[in-house]
């Protein structure tokens, strides 16, 4: 069976050559999970943890911060790059799910902040970091949950109030591939892979950020509104930025920064 769809081969043009673009714009974000993530997955001292889609190396450079022993990994070269200049003492490779050229079982932990949002095949990708684990071992996960809150939809809103239409060239994740982005069915997901003792549980807050900084990101092509975005032509993306003007006074404070609720699912299971 191939290990690539077309919504992964969709997902490694999209990012890239833009970890710089996302460390300037989402990576504060994504980031706001991960001591967490690392807290269900008892991340601590002297254990050999695999950080699955590293991305710019938060939770990398945490679980070092916490002593551990890190390896890391990305289907980004750029994206791997960064994470090796953030947490040099990490083991750092490019690599995509659904197959890591790491043996059985040898890991202690396992982590992945949003990885599962960026593969085709989410149940082929749990069932290798089940094979990368040890028995035993955690495996902590984070998605976006759906519907989104509504500072994750503003994007999109803005993206539909101007007419915009999805390329054909971006597709969706296959209805069977895909699984309800819910608590319920997030903990059913990790059940069915075989992990033990999952709990689920949602993560809300607010980013705040300022209105440019947050255009920044699908401006440069960053995930589906970014690749919607750079598909229409001129006088679509200006109506997007007007559109994307107003509707960003719904979140404006005092300060002048947006604060744009988000909510993500933490998901964790024992191998």
């Amino acid at each position: 069976m191939t290990t690539s769809t077309p919504f992964d081969e969709a997902e490694r043009r999209a990012w890239a050559g833009r970890a710089a673009a996302y460390e300037r714009s989402f990576a504060a974000l994504c980031a706001r999970p991960v001591p967490a993530l690392l807290d269900a997955a008892q991340i601590r001292r002297g254990l050999r943890v695999l950080d699955a889609g590293t991305g710019t190396g938060a939770a990398a450079r945490a679980a070092g911060d916490r002593g551990a022993a890190v390896t890391a990994v990305d289907a980004d070269p750029g994206m791997a790059a960064r994470a090796a200049g953030a947490a040099p003492a990490a083991a750092v490779c490019v690599a995509a799910l659904p197959r890591l050229p790491f043996a059985d079982g040898c890991f202690g932990a396992v982590v992945g902040n949003f990885v599962l949002n960026h593969v085709g095949r989410p149940r082929a990708a749990l069932a290798e970091l089940r094979r990368v684990a040890r028995p035993g071992a955690r495996i902590a996960l984070s998605i976006w949950a759906a519907p989104p809150a509504p500072g994750q939809a503003l994007f999109g809103r803005a993206l539909q109030a101007a007419g915009a239409t999805r390329p054909a060239h971006l597709p969706a994740l296959a209805p069977e591939d895909d699984f309800p982005r819910t608590e319920e069915g997030f903990a059913r997901l990790l059940r069915e892979s075989g992990l033990s003792g999952v709990r689920c549980e949602p993560l809300a807050w607010e980013h705040r950020v300022t209105a440019e900084q947050w255009w920044s990101g699908p401006a440069a092509g960053l995930a589906s509104a970014g690749q919607i975005l750079l598909s229409q032509p001129p006088e679509v993306v200006t109506e997007v930025r007007r559109q994307y003007d107003a509707l960003c006074a719904e979140f404006a404070g005092p300060d002048g920064l947006l604060a744009l609720p988000h909510t993500a699912l933490l998901a964790s299971g024992q191998a």
